[in-house]
């Protein structure tokens, strides 16, 4: 062994004390030729396996491949965003605010950041499905590159694989990443929020820290708060492992913070300090504001449900609503768990872990803090997720996604590094064991769909298991077979859930992954059915699946004050049952959802009721040719209660449409008086009859008052089986 006092050519030698003796330098060596760009992009580092980039590259490009098949089977997908994309590839004002129509009457209810990408697109390529969906399969194709490199730079390359194909597999991250909602965006830059702290705990530059601000930023201008969840893991983490001085830690946590607001704030300035009369309407709010919107409608009242403007709240904890019920549970029921909680149990062991064997590393340990910083992103916000009362839908949960992809990675590749430790080796097979059983009981909840997978995944993980507890006292190759049948055992689940998801179309507002049948929680916006029936749940609070072409029953509502009691859900118009105890059938032109028209394929509507609220109408050709005549006179060639029926007529047409009251038809915009405005100026040439909730809700009776006005005052038109009131011909 040479020593600081040996020379290297005299090893074997005595030792001589002193300095060695003076040797000829080395020869110097010649500079290692600098290898072509497509050499370097397909081996990667010199010191991977061989296998390592090009596993990667082919992970990459399976994901594009998955996530592009079927993609325009979703058309618009969710109409409403798509109908402010639309707007916004034809007006820059509209692209700036987030207009819902290129007049300009009313934002959507969120800032207007995720639709940018799909807007340039769209302005590029033109209005189809392909140039909306293709920039959020790109983002998810991304969100699994960042995923893989978060855990790669930390573990070995096979963790970071693990990691990718957990992610790209998930079902919610399937159909979110070919859905055109703000989650895809969102999960994309919180990956890199955490990706970038991880690389400051590393070496301590600053510039990391400001990055991460950054990205939490930005993600607020796609779904405001939600993109704080993981700020107070992600800020005590650094604030505990940075590798400087506690006070360089607080500054550059300082900056930090001041690169976060200026990149989310910017934007929320502008808007604010714009003259209210010559911008849109802040959709979502009650009082115009965009601040109003963030910590009310889509901020606190997410938590509280507490929700002015909006169809009503959840239970506390422990109890139920409308979005279903509330727990420490609530990511493993019937209604979320096949979404995404397929490898949540395993990932949890997993981050345990993790934690026992780093306890005794250095308060700097980028690898603990990478298990710090997405297993504490895991758990905020599955734990605010679990207990938030107010609006919840299952596709939240593609925010989890990530972190659970990542925890596994990271916590598989550390076990099978230390398998030769008893502990190490039988936690990574109680790891499996969960993962296979858990899947065993979703699998079990549909189960009609491959009753086969269920067995093959409980007793594969099963068999797999047992191999791994003795993973370090067999041959390598044993033990990487066993590791083989255990990892397809437990993704077995989830990849036939994606398959599933990208098989299918995904319309309305309120998508969900899997086949159908997979949860029991909807609100309209089901995946359509097709002539046999099997839609899925479209009723308020689960409904059955629609029968035929024109499924009509809705289901059992929960029972919520004013909301759906145990009447039928939907069927055509009118909240069903007029308090949480009542029986009955909600009135077909009364009061609650203004409008008729039966519930169509999967939830879509004829022309109101719920669909009108959450998933828009079927447009026929006469509705649209009436509207497309002489549409350049006007600046909107009708208006329509609530944003969805409206987004469906301005897709059909390219024409801008005015929504009525919002999303919802609640907010108070436009104003009665406003209303008789634009028409007395002829800026208004038809209302549509139907539409969506209007003033049923806790928000402004505008929606109601203009409806009767216009029913009373102007001449009724009938295009094909739609129903218009000419405004410039009175009754």
């Amino acid at each position: 062994m040479t020593t600081h006092f040996d020379h290297p050519a005299q090893q074997g030698a005595p030792a001589v004390w002193g300095p060695p003796p003076t040797a000829p330098p080395p020869a110097p060596e010649a500079a290692e030729p600098r290898r072509p760009i497509v050499s370097r992009v397909w081996r990667g580092r010199p010191e991977d396996p061989r296998w390592a980039r090009p596993a990667f590259l082919g992970l990459l490009a399976l994901t594009l491949v998955t996530y592009l098949y079927n993609l325009s089977a979703s058309g618009y997908a969710n109409s409403f965003y798509s109908a402010a994309v639309q707007a916004g590839s034809r007006s820059w004002k509209a692209f700036f605010f987030g207009s819902l129509d290129a007049g300009n009457a009313i934002t959507v209810d969120k800032p207007s950041a995720f639709m940018w990408p799909m807007e340039l697109s769209v302005r590029i390529f033109g209005l189809n499905s392909w140039a909306i969906l293709t920039p959020q399969v790109l983002m998810g194709v991304g969100t699994v590159a960042v995923v893989h490199a978060a855990v790669r730079r930390r573990f070995s390359p096979a963790a970071g694989l693990i990691a990718g194909v957990v992610l790209a597999l998930t079902p919610v991250a399937a159909l979110m990443f070919r859905f055109n909602n703000p989650d895809a965006l969102l999960a994309l830059l919180m990956s890199l929020a955490c990706y970038f702290v991880v690389r400051a705990v590393e070496d301590g530059r600053t510039r990391w820290l400001v990055w991460a601000g950054v990205a939490i930023g930005f993600a607020f201008l796609a779904k405001t708060l939600q993109a704080f969840l993981v700020l107070p893991p992600l800020a005590i983490v650094y604030a505990v492992c940075g590798p400087v001085r506690l006070r360089k830690r607080l500054v550059q946590l300082a900056l930090a913070t001041v690169a976060l607001v200026v990149a989310g704030g910017w934007w929320v300035a502008i808007v604010e300090l714009w003259p209210a009369s010559s911008r849109p309407y802040i959709g979502g709010s009650q009082n115009n504001s965009f601040l109003e919107l963030t910590f009310g409608y889509n901020g606190l009242g997410r938590i509280s449900g507490d929700e002015t403007g909006s169809v009503g709240g959840g239970g506390g904890a422990g109890g139920s609503g409308q979005w279903g019920e509330t727990g420490w549970d609530r990511m493993f029921n019937s209604e979320i768990g096949s979404q995404i909680s397929w490898l949540i149990p395993a990932a949890l062991i997993l981050l345990a872990a993790g934690l026992w064997a780093t306890r005794r590393a250095r308060r700097t340990s980028a690898t603990r803090a990478s298990f710090l910083v997405w297993g504490g992103s895991l758990l905020m916000t599955m734990l605010v997720f679990s207990y938030m009362a107010g609006i919840f839908h299952q596709y939240y949960t593609v925010a989890l996604a990530p972190y659970v992809a990542a925890v596994t990675g990271m916590g598989a590749g550390l076990l099978w590094e230390r398998r030769r430790e008893t502990w190490a080796s039988i936690t990574l097979a109680a790891a499996v064991v969960a993962a296979a059983a858990w899947g065993y009981v979703l699998l079990n909840r549909t189960s009609d769909y491959l009753p086969w997978l269920r067995w093959l995944v409980l007793v594969g993980g099963l068999a797999a298991a047992f191999g791994l507890v003795f993973a370090g006292r067999i041959s390598r190759r044993l033990a990487l077979g066993a590791a083989a049948v255990g990892l397809v055992a437990v993704l077995a689940g989830p990849a036939a859930y994606t398959l599933s998801t990208v098989n299918a179309a995904h319309t309305g507002s309120i998508p969900t992954a899997g086949p159908a049948g997979a949860n029991m929680m909807g609100f309209g916006g089901g995946r359509p059915g097709g002539a046999d029936g099997g839609g899925m749940p479209g009723g308020f609070g689960g409904g059955a699946p629609g029968q035929g072409q024109q499924g009509q029953q809705g289901g059992q509502g929960r029972p919520n004050g004013n909301l759906p009691g145990q009447g039928q859900g939907f069927p055509g118009g009118g909240m069903p049952g007029q308090n949480g105890n009542t029986q009955g059938q909600g009135p077909r032109n009364g009061n609650g959802f203004p409008g008729g028209g039966a519930m169509r394929e999967g939830g879509r509507a004829g022309g109101g009721g719920a669909g009108g609220l959450l998933d828009g109408a079927q447009v026929g050709s006469a509705a649209k040719q009436l509207l497309e005549t002489d549409a350049g006179e006007y600046t909107w060639v009708a208006a329509s209660i609530g944003s969805q029926n409206a987004a469906s007529y301005q897709l059909a047409t390219g024409d801008p449409v005015m929504a009525i009251g919002g999303f919802n038809g609640t907010d108070p915009s436009p104003t009665p008086a406003q209303f008789k405005k634009y028409v007395a100026e002829g800026k208004i040439h038809y209302f549509i009859a139907g539409g969506g909730m209007g003033g049923s809700g806790s928000g402004s009776g505008s929606a109601s008052e203009i409806s009767s006005w216009v029913r009373s005052n102007f001449k009724k038109v009938t295009a094909g089986s739609a129903t218009f009131y000419d405004l410039t011909k009175s009754a």
